[in-house]
């Protein structure tokens, strides 16, 4: 899907302009341009691309290559490339590439799957049209700022995932829950490689000195870029935490495997001299013609129930008296 929107002084928006004035009304200082790919193919993208005079290089970037998040000045315009994050109920991530031209009145965003952040801005734009007046290069903060506030609910989710597992490992710790730590291990590993070369990109434009980035304005991506950098130490503290929660895991299930080893072998020591007992008295060694008739006797049946009752629980006082249980 191509959209299209142009805002001009005193005029209502216009929208779904059709292809053949992008090159004019992107020479129009008095109005700005937007034009947004959403999925489309890369047969349908070039030939608007290139109506913009963009770089063969940076068109090539936009449609066919995966890039870590970077900013390119062509003097005329920027590219910039931001990755996006989302996040499944199940903790499954996806990774999506939002391609940025920025002019001095016009931008161009290119990406491959719908963006919640981008119909946000879209909607903000076409509902108080005033945004426009701001210039490209506030439109173009409009957009990195609702993409990083996009970061903030994850980094949330994680964090009240972690306090639920944490009672999980101190009440009754399953494989499962290990899954799911090195689930969220991976996600927290993700997004540290989202944001920390895109926190790098953001401090550049708020630092650097660009043609189309109105040096008024830097002081909003400064802000962004204090934001990626809060939400890069709350990664960095939640991967410490998993650590830590998965160190906690391995010693609960060791301390578990501790004691039902040590009551099995309880067990096994209380009834070890019941089993000789009967062991040896079941044994054919004693016949009639020994003497030895006084073995079967009722006295001697009672004298072993009483040794065989009593001993278990002699051989567990001495157990507890040294500590053992």
């Amino acid at each position: 899907m191509i959209r299209s929107v142009y805002f001009s002084p005193n005029k209502a928006p216009r929208t779904d302009i059709p292809p053949e004035e992008f090159p004019r009304l992107a020479k129009d200082r008095r109005g700005l341009l937007w034009v947004d790919f959403s999925g489309e193919t890369p047969e349908a993208s070039l030939p608007i691309l290139e109506s913009f005079d963009f770089h063969p290089l940076a068109i090539d970037d936009a449609l066919q290559e995966i890039h870590s998040p970077k900013v390119d000045d062509w003097d005329e315009y920027l590219y910039i490339v931001l990755n996006y994050m989302m996040v499944s109920d199940a903790w499954e991530s996806d990774m999506d590439e939002l391609d940025i031209f920025v002019g001095r009145n016009y931008i161009v965003t290119h990406h491959d799957q719908p963006m919640d952040f981008v119909d946000e801005v879209w909607a903000l734009y076409l509902r108080d049209p005033r945004h426009a007046r701001e210039g490209a290069d506030h439109l173009l903060y409009r957009l990195a700022d609702n993409l990083v506030t996009h970061y903030m609910p994850i980094v949330e989710r994680v964090d009240e995932a972690l306090d639920e597992i944490e009672d999980q490992v101190f009440d009754r710790p399953t494989p499962a829950t290990l899954q799911e730590l090195f689930t969220l291990k991976r996600l927290l590993l993700t997004m540290r490689r989202v944001t920390l070369p895109q926190r790098e990109v953001l401090n550049k434009l708020a630092r650097d000195d660009f043609r189309v980035i109105d040096p008024r304005d830097r002081i909003f991506f400064r802000d962004i870029y204090d934001h990626l950098v809060r939400i890069h130490d709350l990664n960095e503290s939640l991967r410490d935490l998993v650590g830590g929660v998965l160190d906690t895991y391995l010693s609960v299930v060791n301390n578990r495997m501790n004691d039902v080893m040590k009551t099995l072998t309880i067990i096994t020591t209380l009834f070890m001299p019941i089993t000789f007992i009967t062991g040896f008295f079941g044994m054919n060694f004693f016949e009639p013609v020994a003497n030895l008739i006084g073995w079967t006797s009722r006295e001697a049946f009672i004298l072993m129930l009483m040794i065989t009752g009593l001993l278990p629980i002699v051989m567990f006082t001495w157990m507890r008296r040294r500590t053992w249980v």
